[in-house]
């Protein structure tokens, strides 16, 4: 009996031996299994980061150079702002649109009568607060830098609007502020009256249109502060030169205009040939340059060539361009009336 009894607590702790290990067994396979879906799940997670670090990082990239790009196009207004005349703002923003985007070409026109000239050009009007005040126009703007050229026009638009502002407040000052003879405008009202008191009394009057010869090519090779001592010893040198009663004002950027007031076609030619060699005879020095120059003279006379201040203007200006075309450094009489 005890024997029996015996075995049987045997048999029986060697059953639950083995129970209790295949039970150890199972969990130790499932504790297994999940462990490894746990790493293998932790395993894709980091994947998972990784790959989104490098997608955040690529993107990152992408937006800094997307700012530092937009940056560099607003940037433009400080180059094309360093200038006051209108052509000269245009000239500094198309090399700059250049060197940003690729364009085969792009104008400013001022009238829309001029688009017409330009075939498959893409037109951007230019507005300042609603007023027209020109068009760009380009061709070759690829669909992806359409952005970029909007960005670019607006800095050349900003530009624009200070140059357009300085030209109206110099057209309302009488003297001119860099060279202090008239300004333009009123140049022209003085140019009226003389031009009326010469019918009145039967005078004859001579227009003087005078060009600084090269000076454009003057100014890039010295700068715009040795340019402005060329126009301001011009001016001195053509006071010097003709009469206290003759009229001189600044027409445009390097170009003056002189009336000649009851002044016979030999006199002209006299106070002419005096600006001429007088400008030519010296070496104009600004800052630590010496600077020869010349000057072409345009000249127009009334009644002879024209009735009108503007034909005479333009009369005059038409002798300048071949006083230019034969050599400059000449003085040239409008022959033949307009």
């Amino acid at each position: 009996m005890f024997r029996l009894d015996y075995f049987s607590s045997v048999t029986l702790l060697i059953l639950l031996v083995v129970l209790l290990a295949k039970q150890m067994r199972s969990i130790l396979s499932r504790s297994l299994t999940v462990f490894q879906s746990e790493l293998t799940n932790r395993e894709f997670e980091n994947k998972n980061i990784l790959t989104r670090k490098s997608s955040v990082e690529k993107e990152n990239s992408i937006l800094k150079k997307r700012l530092e790009e937009t940056i560099a196009l607003y940037d433009v207004t400080k180059e094309v702002s360093k200038f006051i005349d209108e052509s000269l703002v245009f000239a500094s923003f198309k090399e700059q649109l250049k060197s940003h985007l690729q364009v085969d070409d792009v104008q400013f026109i001022r009238t829309r009568a001029g688009i017409s000239a330009y075939d498959n050009y893409k037109v951007l009007p230019l507005n300042i607060n609603n007023v027209p005040v020109g068009y760009l126009l380009t061709r070759g703007i690829s669909l992806g830098e359409e952005e970029k050229f909007h960005i670019l026009a607006t800095q050349f638009l900003l530009a624009m609007k200070r140059a357009i502002l300085y030209q109206r407040v110099q057209e309302l000052a009488i003297t001119d502020s860099l060279t202090g003879v008239f300004s333009r405008r009123y140049f022209l009202e003085r140019f009226e009256e003389e031009l009326k008191r010469s019918k009145k009394f039967e005078y004859s009057l001579a227009c003087l249109m005078i060009d600084v010869d090269h000076f454009k090519a003057l100014n890039d090779k010295y700068g715009h502060l040795v340019g402005d001592v060329i126009l301001k010893e011009v001016c001195r040198l053509v006071k010097e030169n003709i009469r206290q009663v003759d009229i001189i004002g600044r027409y445009g950027g390097e170009e003056f205009c002189v009336v000649l007031a009851e002044a016979k076609i030999n006199e002209v030619n006299l106070a002419a040939e005096r600006i001429l060699k007088a400008i030519s005879s010296q070496k104009i020095r600004a800052y630590d340059e010496e600077v020869k120059l010349t000057v072409s003279i345009g000249i127009a006379v009334y009644p002879d060539n024209a009735l009108q201040i503007q034909a005479l203007i333009d009369s005059a200006d038409q002798a300048l361009y071949k006083a230019k075309q034969s050599g400059r450094n000449r003085i040239f009489f409008q022959k033949n009336p307009l």
